[in-house]
């Protein structure tokens, strides 16, 4: 039966979405794991990309594409959704300090973050009162006077 309920939930486009940046943001991990540097020295031209550095920075990539797939299909669990929601404005915030302080990246690579960081959370918030603005509750269960 827990299946049958399972098979029947749709998910909502904001779902989707989370589903779209995880899997960009499982590319951007491959990239940095395994040498394929066309993804991970676009964001960071003026610096030499060590292995090391490419390892952290997929490895903080993947717990962040792994928290859109989970958040994709648990929109109401309130602390998945707000956990998934600050790992964009952390990624965009490290973002904008290696911009503006250290000069490591250029802006024309900051785009597409703050395009795909900007949207995600933007929608999260306006999502927040229908998805993860509330307490899970079972169906059937009742507040008690």
């Amino acid at each position: 039966m827990a299946a049958a309920v399972s098979m029947n939930r749709s998910v909502p486009a904001l779902g989707w979405w989370l589903i779209a940046v995880g899997a960009f943001r499982s590319c951007y991990t491959f990239s940095c794991f395994f040498g394929s540097t066309w993804l991970s020295s676009a964001t960071f031209s003026a610096i030499h990309m060590t292995g090391v550095h490419g390892r952290t920075v997929g490895v903080w990539t993947l717990l962040s594409c792994t928290l859109c797939f989970v958040c994709a299909f648990n929109l109401d669990c309130k602390p998945v959704y707000m956990t998934t929601f600050l790992s964009f404005f952390y990624a965009i915030t490290y973002l904008a300090i290696e911009y503006l302080i250290y000069h490591t990246i250029t802006f024309a690579s900051l785009v597409p973050f703050i395009f795909i960081a900007g949207t995600s959370m933007v929608w999260m918030l306006l999502q927040w009162n229908s998805h993860g603005g509330h307490a899970h509750r079972p169906r059937g269960a009742t507040k008690k006077p």
